[in-house]
């Protein structure tokens, strides 16, 4: 119990300015020897670049990192990761071309007394470590084959293959399952027995409040408040990350729709069979079900980014050419990605570029772009999601997570979409962007978009939803009525063997 009360980091007076904006701002905080320190606070408060700060890989303009009693070197991360700092950052860090063992021992590879690759204890401690998580994969399988949350599941068992004294979990819940998820926990827990800190970012609070000793906001990249758990509230820590109280949007009323705008006819391509489903004018359909049900790459094939092998999709009564993505932009049917970085971005290109990507024809006259209509193109958009940017000709890489996710939507949004497919569209985005997002997709709803949302939060679909499918094993298991089910009937349908809530 004394370890708990020894703080293994300090830090002290912390300041980065990039241009146009203060990201941290004299930060202080200390971090207990085992305990599991949650840090909260909206997009672009300044989490991230703490985050990069105690990592090496951003050197603070001002200020100090004390670690287990040493001066922490800025901007190295080598000497963090000596000293036994780890990241599981936000979004995937895996190598997609390799498979979960090269991942894992990248850059300290195990090999045998002649100096050779040993295979198979590499192989033997890659399946270890994923076991503990919960997770049976094929190890040699490589990671561009495995969905978002396997891929994210090896970049956690990389950072625990390390004999960390920080564990620095940046969103590690954000693709996960369920089922994954309390397997996490567990490990957090058990990690926490062991001695090892735990700075634990997250904007699900419900994780906070279960796991978490205690919490430190963060608000336009100043220290707002550092509270033990037990001693605040919900509502409490909304209002220190936002500034104020915050009104939670209410349940959609239900409203008379107009035609069906999108229809899916007997589709069945990999991970997803004999499909059916409607979507009509001004009605948002929720599809739940786990990671791996085949959500995901429904959602690519109807808008033409995968192939299936038979059945139609339609778009305002008119057939869709299979594998079109260009005839799917034509009718009006965009998909917001789940994998916000490698396939709704590019994130070299400026925050300007990537949101007028997908209408530069539109913006452009002779061959050039229309400087004025960009300009009061982009204005709009931010200023409709609340994108938080130090520049609009800054780098999309320079955004943060959630700022990234708003940046995916208004791209799509500038299309002028008549189907809105969105795939986790809150993920990893904080408590009051996503009530700005939910109150979004209902005012794009009551103008007459049709929508269809895919996400793993069961109260947010439940919300802002008028009906949800339930997809298991590739096919759908079942439909509710947003307004009267409860989430235990949608587990009931997601799950393969209902027994498992019983057992």
């Amino acid at each position: 119990m004394e370890s708990r009360l020894t703080n293994l980091v300090t830090i002290i007076g912390l300041s980065k300015h990039y241009t146009g904006v203060h990201a941290l701002n004299d930060v202080s905080m200390e971090i207990a020897a085992g305990e599991v320190h949650a840090l909260c606070g909206e997009n672009g408060a300044g989490k991230s670049t703490l985050i990069k700060c105690l990592s090496g890989v951003t050197v603070p303009d001002c200020g100090a990192i004390q670690f287990a009693g040493s001066r922490l070197r800025p901007g190295d991360v080598a000497a963090s990761e000596q000293a036994g700092i780890a990241v599981i950052h936000q979004e995937s860090t895996a190598f997609p071309d390799l498979n979960a063992v090269d991942n894992i021992f990248v850059g300290r590879e195990i090999k045998n007394r002649f100096g050779f690759l040993n295979h198979k204890r590499m192989r033997e401690e890659a399946k270890q470590l994923m076991s503990t998580l919960g997770e049976d994969i094929d190890v040699w399988r490589p990671l561009s084959e495995l969905p978002l949350a396997n891929r994210q599941m090896v970049s956690m068992a990389r950072a625990l293959s390390r004999q960390c004294r920080l564990l620095i979990m940046d969103e590690p819940t954000a693709s996960l399952s369920s089922r994954e998820t309390e397997m996490l926990m567990l490990t957090v827990r058990r990690l926490r027995n062991q001695g090892v800190s735990i700075l634990y970012v997250s904007h699900r609070l419900g994780e906070i409040f279960e796991m978490a000793d205690r919490v430190t906001v963060l608000r336009d990249g100043r220290h707002v408040e550092t509270c033990a758990i037990p001693e605040i509230t919900e509502p409490q820590l909304i209002s220190m990350m936002v500034g104020r109280d915050t009104k939670s949007i209410p349940r959609r009323r239900t409203l008379d729709f107009g035609a069906t705008q999108l229809e899916v006819i007997e589709l069945n391509g990999d991970g997803f069979a004999d499909i059916s489903l409607a979507v009509r004018s001004g009605e948002i359909v929720g599809l739940a079900g786990l990671v791996g049900a085949g959500r995901s790459e429904l959602a690519r094939a109807i808008v033409g980014l995968d192939r299936y092998w038979s059945g139609e999709v339609r778009v305002g009564g008119q057939r869709l050419p299979a594998h079109s993505v260009h005839a799917s932009l034509k009718r009006g049917l965009v998909l917001v990605p789940e994998d916000r970085q490698h396939e709704g971005l590019v994130l070299p290109m400026t925050v300007t570029e990537n949101m007028t990507l997908a209408v530069l024809p539109r913006l452009t006259r002779l061959g050039l772009v229309d400087r004025n209509k960009e300009r009061q193109l982009v204005d709009d958009l931010a200023n409709r999601l609340n994108l938080k940017a130090a520049s609009m000709h800054g780098s999309a890489e320079s955004l943060s997570g959630g700022n990234q996710q708003k940046l995916v939507l208004s791209k799509w949004l500038a299309t002028a979409p008549s189907v809105f497919i969105l795939d986790e569209p809150t993920r990893g985005v904080d408590v009051n962007a996503k009530s700005q997002v939910h109150q979004l997709i209902g005012d794009l709803a009551a103008q007459g978009l049709a929508t269809f949302i895919i996400s793993s939060e069961l109260p947010e679909l439940m919300t802002i939803c008028d009906r949800i499918l339930v997809m298991r094993e590739g096919r759908i298991s079942g439909e509710v009525n947003a307004e009267t089910a409860t989430q235990e009937q949608i587990l009931q349908l997601a799950l393969p063997d209902s027994s498992i809530l019983n057992a």
